[in-house]
């Protein structure tokens, strides 16, 4: 895919994409600041933005600010956003609309597992770090999901099956099977579309009570 990096460091904007090079994928554009971000993004059109939510100017949320008029100004455009640190201002209205992610840098270090991000978003799903997931779904909330839902909800968000939230909470799979269903219908998602409903509850949920 074409990709551009927005990175105000250089040292880890040429590694990544060094990286995404032998990956077989194309770097079109580098940007070291927000500004300049998205320009190149005017001008390529990428598949997706690998964008560092703290960059010149401001160092603050400016690649996150970034970001949000990216995908205002060129819906086609998968973002990723990068950081050391968690930012949730921006981040609900765009994870809510699909074909994002927000993962830590830390996780560039499992190359495979980035790259297969990576491939998700461009595609129009969503990878979010569970550190992440954590920050969003823990913001104080009126929903009508209870703790555990909420749990299994977070769970979901970080890709686990059925199987894999029974044993990270030590719960029977019908068990987490049941309170599936009782998320899925909480915030009314028909049954008619199994395919894609674990996704468009994380979104829905995030997008409505985030």
């Amino acid at each position: 895919m074409r990709i551009v990096i927005g990175e105000d460091s250089a040292l880890f904007r040429e590694g990544l994409a060094s990286l995404l090079t032998d990956a077989g994928h194309q770097v079109v554009g580098r940007a070291a600041d927000a500004v300049t971000l998205v320009s190149v993004v005017a001008a390529e059109e990428p598949d997706l933005a690998i964008v560092d939510v703290r960059m010149p100017p401001g160092l603050t949320d400016d690649g996150a600010q970034a970001a949000r008029k990216i995908r205002d100004r060129h819906p086609g455009v998968a973002i990723l956003m990068l950081s050391q640190h968690v930012e949730t201002k921006h981040s609900v209205e765009l994870v809510s609309q699909g074909a994002f992610g927000y993962l830590l840098k830390d996780r560039v270090l499992d190359v495979d597992d980035f790259l297969e991000s990576i491939a998700r978003v461009a595609a129009g799903g969503s990878a979010l770090d569970p550190e992440v997931v954590g920050r969003l779904l823990g913001r104080p909330t009126t929903g009508a999901l209870t703790p555990r839902e909420r749990e299994v909800l977070g769970l979901m968000a970080e890709g686990c099956t059925n199987v894999g939230i029974a044993r990270r909470l030590w719960l029977t799979e019908r068990t987490v099977e049941t309170h599936v269903g009782s998320i899925m219908a909480k915030l009314g998602l028909a049954a008619n579309v199994e395919e894609h409903r674990r996704v468009l509850a994380v979104l829905t949920y995030l997008a409505e009570y985030g």
